[in-house]
């Protein structure tokens, strides 16, 4: 059965399949590579899980999602928000 991966504060739905890996990458704004909007300070992401789905939300500008090598899950998203190559976490 699929894990479902909701990226917030898009919610934007994508299925994980079973033994699949997702990355989520999301890149700052700001120059000094701080991450604004998080529980605890300076956290590009926060998490939340339930036994069928993740909740990942992003505190950057845009994210995109990855197999562990770093090609794209969805190459409509990265064209879509046109992530820079700078600054990423994940």
């Amino acid at each position: 059965m699929p894990l479902e991966l909701v990226v917030e504060p898009w919610a934007q739905v994508h299925q994980v399949l079973p033994e699949q890996t997702c990355v989520v990458v999301t890149h700052s704004a700001s120059t000094d590579g701080s991450w604004s909007g998080t529980v605890r300070a300076d956290e590009p992401f926060q998490v939340g899980h339930r036994s069928d789905a993740v909740t990942v939300w992003v505190n950057g500008d845009c994210f995109h999602l990855t197999d562990e090598e770093g090609n794209a899950i969805d190459a409509i998203d990265v064209a879509d928000w046109q992530c820079p190559a700078q600054g990423s976490a994940s």
